[in-house]
C-alpha cells in the first residue's frame, strides 16, 4: 500500500507546486469592438512580435489551438 501511496503524494505535492507558480492571467472586460490590449508572442519562426507593431499596418488574426501538437 505504501509503495503506491508515496508516489501519489509526491506527484500531488510537485504538481501543486508547479500549478502555484503559474502566472495569473490579467482580467479583462473586453467587449465586441473594443481594442485589444497590447501583448507580445513568440511566433513559429522564433521571432517575438508585439500587437502594437502592426497597428495601422496590417490586419491581425490570432488563432489559438488548445492542446494542438501536445499529444493532449
Amino acid at each position: 500500500m505504501f509503495k503506491f501511496l508515496i508516489p501519489v503524494v509526491l506527484l500531488a505535492v510537485f504538481g501543486s507546486a508547479a500549478f502555484a507558480q503559474q502566472p495569473v492571467p490579467p482580467k479583462t472586460n473586453l467587449k465586441v469592438g473594443d481594442s485589444a490590449p497590447d501583448f507580445t508572442l513568440r511566433a513559429t519562426d522564433g521571432k517575438t512580435y508585439k500587437l502594437s507593431d502592426f497597428k495601422g499596418k496590417k490586419n491581425v488574426v490570432l488563432a489559438i489551438y488548445v492542446l494542438a501538437f501536445t499529444g493532449g
